[in-house]
C-alpha cells in the first residue's frame, strides 16, 4: 500500500443476504470510514448477481445449463424450457414492478395468465373456497392490486429459483446459499474442496462482477463482511477472484458469521484467500491495520484480528478501546443502487412481510444488548455484552442525514433489544423536532413498555415489534434468565396491540428439561395470546446450543451434558447435548409450527391444543382463560 497516498477501501456485501433492502454493515463502515477520512464505496454483489440471473441474459445462460444437463430432465427445468419464451418476455416487467419502477403491470400480474406459473403457484390451491372463488381473496379482498401481484411476482421468482437448483448450482438459494458449507463446521475442508471444484455459472457471475467493482473502485483494502453462514462460500469465491487477478490488494474478513463461529481460527488455509481475519465491532481493527498497513505501526498494534506469519494463524488484540458508540459516525447507502433492490412478499402474514417487503433503513439505537443474561444468548461476546447507547439527540441527527440521504422515511431498528429508555427519548426527540417517520425493531417484552410508552412509540412512528417469549413457561422462562412472565409478557403486548403496533413473538422449543407437558401447556398460552388479540405473529425455532451461551459454557446448570465438539481449526459455535427428558422435539415442531400458521390467519383459535398433535399429549394444565384474567388484572390460574 502507498503510504503517501490516500487508503481507498471497498466494502462489500457477499450473495446472499437480503434482496429488499441493502445489509447494513458495509452501510456503518462506509459511514465511520468516511468520517475519518478515508476514500471509502461499498457494492452490493448479493444484489448484483441476482439481477444478472434474473434477466434476459441470465434465463439465456440457465437454458443453456438446463439444455446441457443429461438424463431425464426434473419437472420445474421441463416447464421452464417448454415456456422459456415466455420466461423471456416476463422476467424484466416482473422485476421492474418488484422494484417499484413499473406498477401498472400488477394488472396482467394478477389476471394469472401472464407469468408462467410452476410448482410454487401450487401453494394457492389450498386457499381456494368450495366454490372455486379467488384464492387470494381472503388475504387482499376485493382490492389489493399491488399486493396481490407482489405475492404472485415472488412466487414467479422462486420457480426461478427452483431452477437455477436444479440446472446450475443444487446448494443455490436466495438467502441461504451454500449455507452447509460454512454453518458449524469444524474443518475448511468442505469450503476448500468446493472452492477448488470448477466454477458453475454462478461462480463465473460473481467473480465478474467482483473484478468489475475492483477495477472500478481501484482499492487498497477489500473488506468483505458475512452476516450469515449462507454468505461465506460466495465470501470466499469474492476472495479467490481478487487474489488471482489482483493479487496486490488486501483482503479483509469480518462479520457476525466470523463473530460467532471463527473465534479460535487456526486454519492457515483461510490466510490463501483473506490476508486478515476480524472480530467483533469492524471500526477499530480495521483504524489499527490501516495505521499498520500505511503508517508501518508494529504489527503488534493490530486489535483483534488474525493473520498467517510464517505458515501459522497468529491472533493480534492490542488493549486499545474501543469507539464509544456515539462516535462511530451515521452509517450511508451512498454507492448502493436503492431503487434497484426487490420488495418480496413471500408470506401473507402483515409482520412476517416486512422482513422482506419494502427498503428499510436500517439503524441501531445501541450497541449491545442492555439485559445481557438471557441464558441462550452468545452474552459473553462483544456484540451482546459491550452495552454502549447513542444519545437521542446523535439517535435522531443519524435519523435526519438518513432520511437526507435516502429520501426514504422508514427505519428498522437492528438491536438485540433495543432498551425502552432510549426509545423513550428517541420518541420525545422526534416529538420535538416535529419528524415523521415509520420504525420498528426488536425488544424484550418488559414492564417498562406501559400502556402510556406504547402509545407514545406508535406517535412517533413505531409500527411493530418482536420480541422473545420464548417458551412460553414460568419454570422455563426463570432458568432462561429471561427477566419476564408469562403474564407479564400479556400485558406488555396487549399494550403495544391497542397502540396500534402489530406484534411478533419469537417462540422456541427444545430448551434444555423441557418436556412434553411443557411444549403443550406453552401452545395453550400462545393460542390464548392470539385470541385475546395480544400477539398478530410468530415463529417456532429450535434451541440451539452454543459454545458461547450460559448453557454451553455451563450445561450442569441446565441439566444436560454436551457431546464432544469436534474442532479442526475453523468453526467452532453450535453444540450438541443430550437432554435427560429425552422428549422428541423435532416431532414436536412440526405441531407447534402447524398451530402456529393456522393461528396466523385466525384459525383453530377455539380448539383444544392437542388437536395439533399426531401423538397422543397431555392436556394442559394453564387454564382456559389464563390469560385474560392476567389482562383483567386477576389471578391467571
Amino acid at each position: 500500500m502507498n503510504p503517501s497516498a490516500p487508503a481507498r477501501v471497498l466494502s462489500v456485501i457477499p450473495p446472499m443476504t437480503q434482496l429488499n433492502t441493502p445489509y447494513p454493515s458495509t452501510a456503518y463502515l462506509t459511514g465511520f470510514l468516511r468520517s475519518r477520512g478515508i476514500v471509502a464505496e461499498q457494492v452490493d454483489l448479493a444484489l448484483d448477481l441476482v439481477l444478472g440471473l434474473l434477466s434476459p441474459d441470465g434465463l439465456r445462460d440457465i437454458r443453456q445449463c438446463a439444455e446441457a444437463m443429461t438424463g431425464r430432465r426434473p419437472a420445474a427445468t421441463r416447464h421452464f424450457l417448454h415456456h422459456f419464451e415466455r420466461y423471456l418476455a416476463t422476467i424484466g416487467p416482473a422485476v421492474a414492478f418488484l422494484q417499484g419502477r413499473d406498477t401498472s403491470i400488477a394488472h396482467r400480474i394478477c389476471s394469472r395468465s401472464f407469468l408462467p406459473e410452476g410448482a410454487r403457484f401450487k401453494s394457492l390451491d389450498v386457499y381456494i373456497d368450495e366454490d372455486g372463488g379467488d384464492p387470494l381473496a381472503w388475504a387482499f379482498g376485493a382490492l389489493g392490486v399491488q399486493d396481490r401481484a407482489r405475492h404472485l411476482a415472488t412466487l414467479y421468482l422462486n420457480d426461478l429459483a427452483d431452477i437455477i437448483r436444479e440446472t446450475v448450482d443444487p446448494r443455490f438459494e436466495f438467502v441461504r446459499y451454500a449455507e452447509s458449507l460454512a454453518m458449524s463446521q469444524p474443518s475448511f475442508d468442505p469450503l476448500a474442496e468446493a472452492l477448488a471444484a470448477p466454477p458453475t455459472l454462478i461462480d463465473r457471475e460473481l467473480e465478474k462482477r467482483a473484478l468489475a467493482a475492483v477495477d472500478r473502485e481501484q482499492p487498497d483494502l477489500v473488506l468483505v463482511s458475512v452476516p450469515f453462514p449462507g454468505s461465506v462460500y460466495a465470501a470466499f469465491r469474492i476472495a479467490q477472484a481478487i487474489k488471482a487477478e489482483r493479487p496486490g490488494v488486501i483482503t479483509v474478513l469480518g462479520g457476525g458469521y466470523v463473530n460467532t463461529e471463527l473465534r479460535e481460527l487456526a486454519e492457515p488455509r483461510v490466510f490463501d484467500f483473506f490476508d486478515y481475519v476480524t472480530l467483533d465491532a469492524g471500526e477499530r481493527p480495521l483504524l489499527a491495520l490501516l495505521e499498520h498497513l500505511r503508517e508501518g505501526a508494529p504489527r503488534l498494534n493490530l486489535v483483534r484480528s488474525f493473520a498467517r506469519i510464517d505458515g501459522q494463524v497468529r491472533y493480534f488484540n492490542a488493549q486499545t478501546p474501543d469507539l464509544p458508540f456515539d462516535e462511530v459516525g451515521t452509517p450511508t447507502w451512498d454507492g448502493l443502487p436503492l431503487d434497484r433492490y426487490l420488495s418480496l412478499l413471500d408470506m401473507l402474514n402483515p409482520m412476517h412481510r416486512l422482513w422482506s417487503d419494502g427498503r428499510w433503513n436500517k439503524l441501531t439505537v445501541a450497541h449491545g444488548c442492555y439485559w445481557k443474561k438471557c441464558s441462550f444468548c452468545d452474552v459473553s461476546l462483544d456484540y451482546i455484552s459491550r452495552y454502549d447507547a447513542a444519545s437521542a439527540t446523535t439517535l435522531v441527527d443519524r435519523i435526519d442525514a438518513i432520511v437526507a440521504e435516502t429520501g426514504q422515511t422508514g427505519f428498522h431498528f437492528v438491536d438485540e433489544a433495543a432498551p425502552p429508555k432510549a426509545l423513550k427519548a428517541m420518541a420525545d426527540e422526534l416529538l420535538r423536532r416535529n419528524r415523521a417517520i415509520s420504525w420498528w425493531g426488536n425488544i424484550r417484552f418488559e414492564k417498562s413498555f406501559t400502556p402510556e410508552l406504547c402509545e407514545q412509540l406508535a406517535d412517533s412512528g413505531c409500527i411493530a415489534v418482536s420480541g422473545g417469549l420464548e417458551v412460553a413457561s414460568d419454570r422455563l422462562l426463570k432458568l432462561m434468565k429471561k427477566g419476564v412472565s408469562v403474564e407479564q409478557v400479556a400485558r406488555v403486548t396487549r399494550a403495544f396491540t391497542d397502540a396500534g403496533i402489530l406484534v411478533h413473538a419469537y417462540l422456541m422449543y427444545g430448551f434444555p428439561t423441557q418436556t412434553v407437558q411443557d411444549t403443550v401447556d406453552a401452545l395453550e398460552y400462545v393460542r390464548q395470546l392470539f385470541a385475546e388479540g395480544c400477539i398478530q405473529s410468530g415463529y417456532f425455532h429450535r434451541f440451539a446450543c452454543t459454545v458461547h451461551s450460559p448453557v454451553g459454557l455451563h450445561p450442569e446448570e441446565y441439566g444436560i451434558r454436551l457431546r464432544p465438539l469436534p474442532f479442526r481449526g475453523f468453526g467452532r459455535n453450535d453444540v450438541a447435548f443430550d437432554d435427560p427428558t429425552g422428549v422428541d422435539h423435532a416431532r414436536l415442531g412440526k405441531a407447534l409450527n402447524k398451530a402456529l400458521y393456522n393461528y396466523m390467519h385466525g384459525i383453530g383459535l377455539d380448539e383444544d391444543v392437542r388437536a395439533w398433535f399426531d401423538d397422543r399429549v397431555p392436556k394442559p394444565r394453564v387454564g382456559r382463560h389464563f390469560i385474560a384474567r392476567a389482562l383483567a388484572g386477576r389471578d391467571g390460574g
